[in-house]
Protein backbone atom coordinates (compact mmCIF):
# COMPACT_ATOMS: atom_id res chain seq x y z
CA UNK A 1 0.00 0.00 0.00
CA UNK A 2 1.80 3.28 -0.93
CA UNK A 3 0.17 6.74 1.13
CA UNK A 4 0.79 9.92 0.73
CA UNK A 5 0.75 12.13 4.15
CA UNK A 6 -0.58 16.24 3.26
CA UNK A 7 -0.06 17.95 6.53
CA UNK A 8 1.43 20.74 7.66
CA UNK A 9 1.79 20.13 11.36
CA UNK A 10 5.13 17.52 12.23
CA UNK A 11 3.89 16.65 15.62
CA UNK A 12 0.55 15.32 13.77
CA UNK A 13 2.12 14.33 10.69
CA UNK A 14 4.72 11.85 12.71
CA UNK A 15 2.13 9.79 14.68
CA UNK A 16 0.17 9.74 11.68
CA UNK A 17 3.13 7.67 9.93
CA UNK A 18 3.93 5.65 13.12
CA UNK A 19 0.30 4.74 13.07
CA UNK A 20 -0.08 3.74 9.56
CA UNK A 21 3.53 1.78 10.11
CA UNK A 22 2.10 0.13 13.25
CA UNK A 23 -1.22 -1.04 11.16
CA UNK A 24 0.23 -1.43 7.51
CA UNK A 25 4.02 -2.79 8.72
CA UNK A 26 4.31 -3.51 4.47
CA UNK A 27 3.24 0.49 3.49
CA UNK A 28 5.42 2.83 1.94
CA UNK A 29 5.10 6.51 2.46
CA UNK A 30 5.81 8.40 -0.50
CA UNK A 31 6.41 11.76 1.28
CA UNK A 32 5.02 13.84 3.70
CA UNK A 33 4.14 17.75 2.11
CA UNK A 34 2.95 20.53 3.90
CA UNK A 35 1.39 22.96 1.55
CA UNK A 36 -1.31 22.69 -1.34
CA UNK A 37 1.51 24.26 -4.12
CA UNK A 38 4.07 21.26 -3.40
CA UNK A 39 1.17 18.80 -2.98
CA UNK A 40 -0.12 19.45 -6.78
CA UNK A 41 3.65 19.60 -7.96
CA UNK A 42 4.16 16.23 -6.92
CA UNK A 43 0.66 14.89 -7.51
CA UNK A 44 1.35 16.30 -10.94
CA UNK A 45 4.88 14.47 -11.55
CA UNK A 46 4.09 10.95 -9.54
CA UNK A 47 2.21 8.24 -10.18
CA UNK A 48 -0.68 8.31 -8.26
CA UNK A 49 -0.33 6.84 -4.50
CA UNK A 50 -3.02 4.09 -4.04
CA UNK A 51 -4.33 6.48 -0.75
CA UNK A 52 -3.88 9.90 0.62
CA UNK A 53 -4.12 11.13 3.78
CA UNK A 54 -4.75 15.02 4.04
CA UNK A 55 -5.14 17.30 6.46
CA UNK A 56 -7.65 20.61 5.53
CA UNK A 57 -6.11 23.07 6.70
CA UNK A 58 -2.85 23.48 5.43
CA UNK A 59 0.16 26.40 5.01
CA UNK A 60 -1.03 27.93 2.27
CA UNK A 61 -4.77 27.50 2.20
CA UNK A 62 -7.47 24.72 2.28
CA UNK A 63 -6.66 21.73 1.15
CA UNK A 64 -9.56 21.60 -1.10
CA UNK A 65 -8.24 23.88 -3.59
CA UNK A 66 -5.55 20.55 -4.80
CA UNK A 67 -9.28 19.18 -6.12
CA UNK A 68 -9.45 22.36 -7.89
CA UNK A 69 -5.63 21.99 -9.54
CA UNK A 70 -5.55 18.33 -10.60
CA UNK A 71 -7.98 15.64 -11.21
CA UNK A 72 -7.07 12.84 -7.76
CA UNK A 73 -8.49 9.48 -8.84
CA UNK A 74 -7.45 8.02 -5.67
CA UNK A 75 -9.31 7.74 -2.42
CA UNK A 76 -8.49 10.36 0.46
CA UNK A 77 -8.58 10.21 4.53
CA UNK A 78 -9.21 13.73 5.64
CA UNK A 79 -7.64 14.45 8.57
CA UNK A 80 -8.63 17.43 10.91
CA UNK A 81 -9.02 19.25 13.99
CA UNK A 82 -11.80 21.23 12.09
CA UNK A 83 -15.68 19.24 11.77
CA UNK A 84 -17.19 21.96 9.69
CA UNK A 85 -16.02 21.20 6.38
CA UNK A 86 -17.34 17.32 6.66
CA UNK A 87 -19.72 17.83 3.87
CA UNK A 88 -17.59 19.13 1.18
CA UNK A 89 -14.73 16.70 2.17
CA UNK A 90 -17.29 14.05 1.06
CA UNK A 91 -18.07 15.98 -2.27
CA UNK A 92 -14.52 14.83 -3.44
CA UNK A 93 -12.58 10.74 -3.19
CA UNK A 94 -12.99 11.16 0.80
CA UNK A 95 -13.48 7.46 2.38
CA UNK A 96 -13.42 8.89 5.71
CA UNK A 97 -13.19 12.13 7.85
CA UNK A 98 -10.89 11.48 10.95
CA UNK A 99 -10.81 14.38 14.05
CA UNK A 100 -7.85 14.97 15.09
CA UNK A 101 -6.05 13.86 17.64
CA UNK A 102 -6.28 10.43 15.14
CA UNK A 103 -7.17 7.31 17.16
CA UNK A 104 -5.34 4.47 15.94
CA UNK A 105 -8.89 2.24 16.08
CA UNK A 106 -10.45 5.02 13.54
CA UNK A 107 -7.54 4.85 10.86
CA UNK A 108 -7.65 1.17 11.35
CA UNK A 109 -11.47 1.24 10.21
CA UNK A 110 -10.81 4.15 7.84
CA UNK A 111 -7.74 1.65 6.34
CA UNK A 112 -10.49 -1.56 6.35
CA UNK A 113 -13.14 0.35 4.23
CA UNK A 114 -10.41 1.12 1.94
CA UNK A 115 -9.57 -2.56 1.26
CA UNK A 116 -12.56 -3.51 1.24
CA UNK A 117 -13.46 -0.93 -1.44
CA UNK A 118 -10.17 -2.13 -3.32
CA UNK A 119 -11.43 -6.08 -3.13
CA UNK A 120 -15.12 -4.91 -4.47
CA UNK A 121 -12.92 -3.43 -7.03
CA UNK A 122 -15.45 -0.27 -6.97
CA UNK A 123 -14.37 3.60 -6.43
CA UNK A 124 -15.46 5.67 -3.38
CA UNK A 125 -18.93 5.27 -1.49
CA UNK A 126 -21.61 7.58 -3.09
CA UNK A 127 -21.59 10.47 -1.11
CA UNK A 128 -25.07 10.32 -0.19
CA UNK A 129 -23.98 7.10 1.64
CA UNK A 130 -21.65 8.85 3.78
CA UNK A 131 -23.37 11.81 4.69
CA UNK A 132 -25.88 9.37 5.80
CA UNK A 133 -22.93 7.72 8.11
CA UNK A 134 -21.46 10.92 9.37
CA UNK A 135 -25.33 11.75 10.54
CA UNK A 136 -25.62 8.68 12.76
CA UNK A 137 -21.89 8.96 14.15
CA UNK A 138 -22.52 9.32 17.75
CA UNK A 139 -23.17 13.09 19.05
CA UNK A 140 -21.74 13.53 22.76
CA UNK A 141 -22.95 16.62 25.17
CA UNK A 142 -21.25 19.67 25.14
CA UNK A 143 -23.51 20.67 28.29
CA UNK A 144 -26.28 19.47 31.04
CA UNK A 145 -29.09 21.53 31.80
CA UNK A 146 -29.26 20.90 35.43
CA UNK A 147 -32.44 22.27 37.69
CA UNK A 148 -31.18 25.23 39.95
CA UNK A 149 -33.11 27.45 42.79
CA UNK A 150 -36.44 28.01 41.10
CA UNK A 151 -35.41 27.58 37.63
CA UNK A 152 -32.80 26.16 35.47
CA UNK A 153 -28.49 26.38 34.26
CA UNK A 154 -26.47 25.56 31.84
CA UNK A 155 -23.17 23.39 33.03
CA UNK A 156 -20.73 23.00 30.66
CA UNK A 157 -18.90 19.58 30.04
CA UNK A 158 -15.72 21.43 30.11
CA UNK A 159 -16.33 22.69 33.96
CA UNK A 160 -16.45 19.00 34.67
CA UNK A 161 -13.68 17.68 36.75
CA UNK A 162 -15.41 13.56 37.06
CA UNK A 163 -18.53 12.06 37.55
CA UNK A 164 -19.38 9.52 40.00
CA UNK A 165 -23.00 7.64 41.46
CA UNK A 166 -23.77 7.44 45.11
CA UNK A 167 -27.11 5.82 46.89
CA UNK A 168 -28.21 5.62 43.05
CA UNK A 169 -27.80 9.25 41.84
CA UNK A 170 -25.53 10.11 39.09
CA UNK A 171 -23.49 13.68 40.27
CA UNK A 172 -21.25 15.98 38.72
CA UNK A 173 -18.25 17.06 40.37
CA UNK A 174 -17.21 20.24 39.06
CA UNK A 175 -13.87 21.86 38.46
CA UNK A 176 -15.32 24.65 41.30
CA UNK A 177 -15.88 21.66 43.74
CA UNK A 178 -19.61 22.01 43.15
CA UNK A 179 -21.27 18.67 43.10
CA UNK A 180 -24.22 18.82 41.25
CA UNK A 181 -27.08 15.60 40.89
CA UNK A 182 -28.56 14.91 37.61
CA UNK A 183 -30.83 12.44 36.26
CA UNK A 184 -29.30 10.83 33.93
CA UNK A 185 -27.76 6.87 35.12
CA UNK A 186 -24.40 5.76 34.63
CA UNK A 187 -24.90 3.58 31.43
CA UNK A 188 -27.28 6.27 30.21
CA UNK A 189 -23.76 8.98 30.11
CA UNK A 190 -21.62 5.86 28.70
CA UNK A 191 -23.06 6.99 25.45
CA UNK A 192 -23.30 10.36 26.36
CA UNK A 193 -19.96 11.36 27.50
CA UNK A 194 -16.97 11.55 25.00
CA UNK A 195 -15.16 8.49 25.34
CA UNK A 196 -11.85 10.81 24.38
CA UNK A 197 -12.11 13.01 27.53
CA UNK A 198 -13.75 10.38 29.89
CA UNK A 199 -12.75 7.35 30.81
CA UNK A 200 -15.63 5.26 32.76
CA UNK A 201 -12.94 3.56 35.54
CA UNK A 202 -15.61 1.24 37.11
CA UNK A 203 -19.52 1.44 37.78
CA UNK A 204 -19.70 4.05 40.02
CA UNK A 205 -17.01 6.64 38.23
CA UNK A 206 -16.20 8.36 35.33
CA UNK A 207 -12.68 10.54 35.28
CA UNK A 208 -10.84 13.00 32.40
CA UNK A 209 -7.12 12.78 32.37
CA UNK A 210 -7.36 16.32 33.95
CA UNK A 211 -8.95 14.57 37.02
CA UNK A 212 -5.72 11.92 38.36
CA UNK A 213 -3.28 13.12 40.31
CA UNK A 214 -1.58 9.91 40.65
CA UNK A 215 -1.74 5.98 39.57
CA UNK A 216 -0.89 3.26 41.50
CA UNK A 217 -0.25 -0.50 41.20
CA UNK A 218 -2.80 -2.11 43.12
CA UNK A 219 -3.26 -6.02 44.21
CA UNK A 220 -4.23 -8.61 41.74
CA UNK A 221 -2.86 -6.24 38.50
CA UNK A 222 -5.59 -3.45 39.29
CA UNK A 223 -5.02 0.67 39.25
CA UNK A 224 -5.88 3.00 41.92
CA UNK A 225 -6.45 6.44 40.79
CA UNK A 226 -5.96 9.10 43.56
CA UNK A 227 -8.41 12.08 42.16
CA UNK A 228 -7.15 16.06 42.84
CA UNK A 229 -10.15 17.45 44.09
CA UNK A 230 -11.47 14.30 46.44
CA UNK A 231 -8.52 12.39 47.07
CA UNK A 232 -10.35 10.45 49.77
CA UNK A 233 -12.12 8.48 46.79
CA UNK A 234 -11.12 5.64 45.97
CA UNK A 235 -11.20 4.81 42.40
CA UNK A 236 -10.03 1.39 41.46
CA UNK A 237 -9.44 0.18 37.78
CA UNK A 238 -10.52 -3.30 37.81
CA UNK A 239 -7.31 -5.74 35.82
CA UNK A 240 -9.69 -6.05 32.96
CA UNK A 241 -10.08 -2.47 32.56
CA UNK A 242 -6.27 -1.43 33.00
CA UNK A 243 -5.15 -2.20 29.83
CA UNK A 244 -8.05 0.06 28.20
CA UNK A 245 -6.93 2.62 30.64
CA UNK A 246 -3.29 2.69 29.54
CA UNK A 247 -4.13 3.28 26.18
CA UNK A 248 -6.47 5.96 26.86
CA UNK A 249 -3.63 8.21 28.74
CA UNK A 250 -1.01 6.82 26.35
CA UNK A 251 -1.63 8.93 23.62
Amino acid sequence: MKILIVEDESINANRLKRLLEELEPNCEILGIIDTVVDTVAWLKSNPAPDIITMDIRLADGLSFSIFEEINITCPVIFTTAYDEYAIRAFKVNSIDYLMKPIEKSELEYALSKFKSLAQKEIGVPNIAGIIKELIHKPKYRLRFLVTYRDGYKSVDVSDIDFVYSEFKTSNLFLKSGVVIAIPQTMEELEHELDPNIFFRANRKVFIRAESIYSIANYFNSKLKIQLKLDPEREVIISREKTPFFKQWMDR
